[in-house]
């Protein structure tokens, strides 16, 4: 029985003043590391600052991994997401609850691509289309998160990083009647 146990994430170590993402949450900083009892049980935690929607939440350190807790990707990772945002939209379930539950799963994985993925679709679903209210909602979700993210990846402040993203998700027909995304040359 002890054969098939589920792999853990390795254990990244963050400090403070790192910048990191938390799933579900977007990116932040992370403000506090300390010893805390909470349940009569003593552990290290890490206290971090969500900035784009000014929430706080505190992960213990052993768990941050299993949390999907991670750093802020890099540059490459940067034009490997503009790419994804730039590619054609994938097939998605046409039924509505089906394609909320889809586009849920893969915001749920904390994956940077799947956000994007999710962000790219939405926006052209939109375009064509038009949004249920409950995706509108995981629309502007999803993309407040990836902000968040790329606010840090490329140094920009909110505003700059908003501007950027509704230039990256700009709707343009590609000439075969099909959409496509295209990303603003900055």
């Amino acid at each position: 029985m002890g054969d098939l146990e589920p792999e853990l994430p390795p254990n990244i170590e963050f400090e403070v003043g790192d910048s990191v993402v938390y799933p579900h949450h977007g990116a932040g900083k992370v403000i506090r590391k300390e010893k805390k009892e909470v349940l009569g049980e003593r552990r290290e935690y890490l206290t971090i600052k969500i900035l784009h929607n000014d929430m706080t939440v505190m992960v213990p350190t052993e768990n941050a991994a299993i949390a999907g807790l991670r750093r802020v990707i890099d540059e490459k990772t940067v034009k490997k997401v503009q790419a994804v945002l730039q590619d054609e939209c994938s097939e998605m379930p046409k039924n509505w609850n089906r394609r909320f539950k889809h586009n849920r799963d893969k915001i749920k994985t904390g994956d940077i691509y799947e956000l994007a993925e999710v962000v790219r679709n939405l926006a052209v679903r939109e375009s064509e289309k038009g949004l249920s209210t409950g995706e509108k909602q995981m629309f502007t979700r999803a993309k407040k998160i990836l902000c968040s993210e790329l606010m840090y990846a490329l140094g920009l402040d909110e505003d700059e990083v908003e501007e950027h993203i509704y230039g990256l998700l700009s709707i343009s027909s590609n000439g075969n009647g099909s959409r496509k995304v295209a990303v603003a040359a900055k």
